[in-house]
């Protein structure tokens, strides 16, 4: 089954106009790259049940360079949901996605993040994989993986053992 996902452009008076509405995430980064080619303005795609931001394009140099942006790969939706509302709670922009195919089909396009978290609740293979992949698109940007008790990821910049994010969050504020 496919998730919904809505298409949303910024005007300049900061309003946001809904473009439309599309099943999948393919079909949504589709709409929205067709939608950044028309306007110069922010435009957005979100999705229609959680409201979760999960792709953005023509953000102004400014808005970037003012927010730091983290991209985090999350294998269970709730506690990226969490972590992502505490994030935003604390000015970050926050691009949030649930597992490594919905990662890929976004990271393809080349953007601006600062910092990537990866989630603990996959496999360790398939969260290497993505650490692997994250590696060779973004090779200068730190990877923050976060883990079950008594495990750690290689390839990842930092390792935190998941227990609330008083273990994860310093890292973040420190190198972001």
């Amino acid at each position: 089954m496919y998730s919904v996902y809505e298409i949303f452009e910024v005007l300049p008076d900061g309003s946001t106009l809904k473009f439309s509405r599309v099943s999948g995430l393919e079909f949504a980064n589709l709409a929205l790259q067709e939608l950044a080619k028309r306007t110069r303005n922010e435009c957005f795609v979100a999705d229609a049940r959680t409201k979760r931001v999960v792709a953005q394009v023509n953000v102004s140099p400014g808005k970037l360079r003012a927010t730091k942006r983290i991209f985090q790969i999350a294998y269970d939706e709730q506690l990226g949901l969490r972590r992502a509302e505490l994030l935003r709670s604390l000015g970050y922009g926050v691009i949030s996605v649930i597992g490594n195919d919905p990662a890929r089909v976004l990271l393809t396009s080349i953007q601006h993040y600062d910092f990537f978290m990866v989630g603990h609740a996959a496999p360790e293979e398939t969260r290497t994989e993505m650490i692997d992949w994250i590696r060779v698109k973004y090779p200068r940007v730190k990877i923050l993986a976060l883990n079950a008790p008594h495990q750690q990821l290689l390839n990842a910049d930092y390792n935190v053992t998941i227990n609330g994010p008083e273990n994860w969050l310093p890292i973040v504020t420190q190198y972001t």
